[in-house]
């Protein structure tokens, strides 16, 4: 039975997913639902957090809107995800960087990531 399950969850995963890592902003194109109608609206900000898992993986991207921040968790393989772009890539030396919470302003911002 346990064979079955994780034989569905692999057929319903994504592989149009970009690799990114906490600490990375990305934009999210999200399908939205009014009424009949579907539009595509963008949610940009940074990775502040990724949880692994196969069908029920999830990642939590951050944005600070009119000086409020705003949340949001996604599930990794949801149909409503259009796509995800990464915009940059930042370095952190943490998997969970929710101490972004209590940063404002220029203290929020993130190193760029160097390749060598």
């Amino acid at each position: 039975m346990d064979k079955i399950l994780k034989q569905l969850e692999r057929e319903k995963m994504r592989l149009d997913i970009p690799g990114f890592i906490p600490g990375d902003t990305v934009k999210v194109h999200v399908k939205i639902k009014e009424g009949e109608k579907e539009r595509i609206q963008a949610f940009q900000g940074v990775v502040i957090s990724k949880r692994k898992g196969l069908s029920n993986a999830t990642f939590t991207v951050r944005k600070v809107s009119y000086g409020i921040g705003v949340e949001r968790v996604f599930l990794l393989h949801s149909p409503t995800i259009d796509r995800i772009e990464v915009i940059s890539q930042g370095r952190v030396r943490r998997s969970k960087i929710y101490y972004l919470r209590k940063l404002r302003g220029k203290a929020a911002r993130m190193k760029e990531r160097r390749f060598k």
